[in-house]
């Protein structure tokens, strides 16, 4: 049986991983094995941050809506403890849209939480 040489697997492994390092800074993007480990942080960074992104958004939301709630005269807790009594299902990301863009549609919500906590 002949010999096989893994010469051509090995450099299509290179090319892909350079390929990934692409624009990278300095040995990162040209030596392979600097790459390599970059690569691999990078997804590691990139796995983190998709599930950081949703919690980071979820704050803004609720920064957005606290911020709101106050101009009208109640808390954050207390109005989504309003809207929870009135039966009211809207998510978090909708009330901060309603927040930044209808004003008045946000504050008759809260007039509304505010009749079923008192």
């Amino acid at each position: 049986m002949a010999r096989v040489k893994g010469a051509l697997h090995t450099r299509k492994r290179h090319k892909r991983v350079l390929k990934l390092a692409k624009g990278y800074r300095g040995a990162k993007s040209k030596q392979f094995r600097t790459a390599k480990q970059a690569v691999m942080k990078s997804g590691v960074y990139s796995y983190v941050g998709r599930r950081l992104k949703k919690r980071d958004f979820r704050k803004l939301w609720i920064a957005r809506i606290n911020a709101a709630t106050r101009i009208n005269g109640m808390s954050y807790s207390t109005f989504m403890h309003g809207l929870k009594l009135a039966d009211i299902n809207i998510n978090r990301k909708m009330l901060a849209e309603m927040a930044v863009s209808d004003a008045t549609g946000f504050a008759k919500l809260v007039e509304t939480a505010k009749t079923k906590v008192n």
